[in-house]
């Protein structure tokens, strides 16, 4: 039988099973309990907006989502969010899903610190920044019945949450401060990374090659 929080269903396929384990065993307490909240408010979400989506592929978007973040990681000089975007897409193609679902999993995840857009595209891509949105910044709390929300946060609790994900994302970018140009993650080096310096976008455009 399928566990059940919320009245959402838990994917439990071989390949929903493995990536539970995979993530874990990999990033921990509280980036797992992060993203399984994303997983069940992205799909109250989707059921709230009526939109038809694969439980299984919004499943393992919302589980890989902040792999980026993990010590594994820690000598990546790209964006975390395309490490887990990446694992994720080698993830379910070793799986044998198809090029155009690992695409599905692969957007979701590399877009869901890019606000707006998701919300134009496949509803996987759409619920993940959806459960992301709630689960961190609060975006749509007042969209899920108190009720429900006090299911998930019981299965996956959020002690201390606020300060203990702020600390994770600063871990897991720090050391690669030039891909948060452009990035809402800026934020969180701006405030806790000691002479941290933005790159501003009209510097960029100003000091460039060109003459004029």
């Amino acid at each position: 039988m399928s566990e059940r929080i919320a009245d959402v269903d838990i994917p439990d396929s071989a390949l929903a099973k493995e990536a539970t384990e995979l993530v874990r065993d990999t990033a921990g307490p509280l980036l797992y309990d992060h993203s399984r909240r994303v997983y069940l408010f992205g799909a109250l979400q989707g059921r709230r907006r009526g939109l038809a989506f694969d439980p299984e592929l919004l499943y393992v978007a919302a589980l890989f989502h902040d792999l980026g973040l993990t010590a594994e990681r820690r000598d990546s000089q790209q964006r975390f969010e395309l490490d887990g975007a990446d694992a994720a897409r080698d993830f379910v193609l070793r799986h044998g899903l198809s090029a155009e679902q690992a695409r599905i999993v692969w957007t979701a995840i590399a877009l869901h610190t890019t606000p707006e857009i998701p919300t134009r595209m496949e509803p996987e891509v759409a619920l993940v920044t959806a459960g992301v949105e709630l689960d961190v910044l609060g975006i749509g709390l007042d969209d899920i019945s108190e009720q429900a929300r006090a299911a998930v946060v019981a299965a996956h609790p959020r002690p201390d949450f606020k300060r203990r994900i702020l600390r994770a994302f600063t871990e897991g970018i720090e050391h690669r401060p030039q891909t948060t140009f452009g990035n809402v993650k800026a934020d969180v080096l701006d405030r806790f990374v000691p002479g941290f310096e933005r790159t501003n976008f009209v510097d960029v455009i100003e000091q460039s090659g060109w003459s004029e």
